[in-house]
């Protein structure tokens, strides 16, 4: 493999919060498959006490999980990590739009239902920048 070659770039860890157990373990061999090394969980809750202990570039989640949602979540990670890119996927793309949320402002939202190749593509245009 030569250095320009993308599977030779380091790991970029992805924190997944997902609470459909189906939608979660696609998510992640989808992702996987692109090259990424995901970390996931089934609530927002166990999400963030991850986070608390190690960084990740990138933070997927759904937004109406069980203990935490997803903006919460997000929320949370941003005040842990400033520099954390956000995705939130959702079939509620008005709830992460409502401006009353305080939902972080730079995060990006993936409408439900989407093709796995979309989820990719927005995942590598959001670590790229």
């Amino acid at each position: 493999m030569e250095a320009n070659d993308p599977r030779v770039r380091s790991v970029q860890r992805i924190l997944l919060a997902e609470d459909d157990d189906d939608m979660r373990r696609f998510l992640v061999k989808a992702l996987e498959k692109a090259g990424y090394d995901v970390v996931s969980f089934g609530n927002g809750m166990e999400a963030y006490e991850r986070l608390q202990e190690e960084p990740f570039m990138l933070l997927l989640t759904d937004i109406v999980m069980p203990e935490m949602d997803g903006i919460e979540l997000a929320r949370k990670a941003a005040e842990l990590d400033p520099d954390l890119k956000i995705m939130f996927i959702t079939g509620f793309a008005a709830v992460a739009l409502n401006p009353d949320n305080n939902a972080p402002k730079d995060a990006k939202i993936l409408s439900k239902p989407f093709h796995l190749r979309d989820l990719v593509d927005e995942v590598e245009r959001m670590l790229a920048a």
